[in-house]
């Protein structure tokens, strides 16, 4: 409940349709988790404030993790979510729309924090800003009007793995690993952007480059095309899967795929290769999966 309304349920992946139809809704907040990466030389926040979605709040994706953790980038803890929805105005119960105008699909790493801290009701954008442009679709520019609230977080999925639990899986193959990152990547034929990270991947990983569970407009494939693209990588979907990319963020884009396929028991490397790659202690495997 939200101000005395009976809340409609949303499905985890809407419509720029909807969307636009559900655009005022007093329940509705909606968040533009744009982020990219380095070389795009991007502002994702002056783009904003350039042109979004009436509505839209900015989350400010590359600054919502916990700088107490070891871990890179991490997932923030429960104090620092609150202190963010609450700043943007998100109040506890309200349904959330993400979206983002990003090549490496934030939207998803978004919908991720939401739900583990929570967050019932939110939803992912399908085709993002790009579609939602495309389309002719009405756009305010400069910088949005919040109202602070209050918003108690609560326990929501949290399934995340830490660097021991995938040391500890390269023995016992108990789960299947499936990296997001691109082939030359994976394969170590293209050195990480980062100078102190290895290349390669980790031993045992297959290889599902986060695009395979996209179409050309940014749009989520059907859940059988998704099963397909997994299935061709030789990942066998009776068996669970721990996502990992580079720094967690495309590595949600195929946990939220598998989720759209009806897939449950799926899991996200949240240190991905930034915390794996730079350790000199962890085993690093280079070519194609084996």
């Amino acid at each position: 409940m939200v101000c005395g309304l009976i809340l409609a349920a949303m499905d985890k992946l809407v419509s720029t349709q909807w969307l636009a139809e559900n655009l005022g809704a007093a329940d509705l907040a909606i968040l533009d988790a744009s982020a990219h990466l380095p070389d795009a030389q991007r502002d994702p926040k002056a783009e904003f404030e350039a042109g979004h979605i009436p509505g839209a709040v900015f989350l400010d994706l590359p600054s919502f993790f916990d700088p107490t953790s070891e871990v890179p980038s991490a997932v923030p803890n429960a104090e620092q979510f609150s202190q963010r929805m609450g700043e943007l105005g998100v109040a506890t119960g309200m349904r959330v729309v993400i979206y983002d105008d990003s090549y490496v699909k934030t939207a998803a790493r978004a919908w991720f924090i939401l739900r583990m801290h929570g967050v019932k009701d939110v939803a992912v954008l399908d085709g993002g800003l790009g579609k939602w442009r495309d389309e002719g679709r009405p756009l305010v520019s400069g910088a949005a009007e919040i109202t602070p609230t209050d918003h108690s977080p609560s326990k929501g999925p949290a399934p995340l793995r830490f660097k021991g639990d995938i040391a500890a899986n390269i023995a016992s193959k108990t789960e299947q690993l499936v990296d997001a990152r691109g082939a030359d990547r994976f394969t170590g034929e293209l050195p990480d952007f980062r100078p102190e990270v290895a290349s390669g991947h980790i031993p045992g990983s297959r290889n599902v480059v986060f695009d395979e569970v996209l179409n050309n407009d940014g749009t989520y494939k059907t859940a059988p095309e998704i099963r397909a693209a997994f299935a061709a990588a030789g990942v066998d979907l009776d068996k669970p899967v721990v996502t990992t990319c580079g720094g967690g963020v495309t590595a949600a884009v195929l946990l939220f795929a598998l989720e759209l396929a009806g897939k449950q028991d799926v899991a996200l490397y949240d240190g991905s290769w930034s915390e794996w790659g730079i350790d000199p202690e962890t085993p690093k495997e280079l070519g194609e999966a084996r």
